[in-house]
């Protein structure tokens, strides 16, 4: 088994960073086609550690090496004032704690936000553990993160 079939594997075949299917027979030449991403590499080039590698689209792995990559929140959602979610969880990462994220006008549309965001880290951060909370206050309910280190 080659090394992006192992990674692939464990990723269940899904870019990390746009949470879009990669299809493994694809040609690594092709934007869409599966790479490697070393995410915590210091420098190209370098070995990464267990852990560190994720799978992503030949794409967006370039795309990264050039501008931060940014998870996108799901238009359906009726959210004001989101969060970058790639920040927060590095954040969160580093330092556990509570985060404010997101806030709307009804309790429904915040709790689909608040599941939607738990489910998408688990696949963005799968060893952070991460729950969601709606929080009343304010005339609006807050879309809160929790993670302990």
């Amino acid at each position: 088994m080659s090394r992006l079939d192992e990674v692939g594997a464990r990723e269940g075949w899904r870019c990390w960073l746009c949470d879009e299917p990669v299809d493994p027979t694809m040609s690594v030449n092709d934007s869409r086609g599966p790479s490697i991403d070393n995410i915590n590499a210091a420098t190209k080039g370098a070995r990464s550690k267990a852990g560190e590698e994720r799978l992503a689209h030949r794409g967006c792995n370039t795309k990264r090496g050039a501008v931060k990559p940014v998870i996108p929140w799901p238009a359906d959602l009726i959210i004001a004032e989101p969060a970058v979610i790639l920040t927060t969880v590095e954040r969160l990462e580093r330092k556990g704690g509570r985060e404010v994220v997101a806030r709307s006008v009804s309790a429904s549309d915040a709790q689909r936000a608040a599941d939607w965001l738990v489910d998408r880290i688990s696949r963005l951060a799968p060893n952070l553990a991460v729950t969601a909370a709606v929080e009343q206050g304010g005339g609006q309910y807050l879309v809160v993160l929790n993670a302990k280190r």
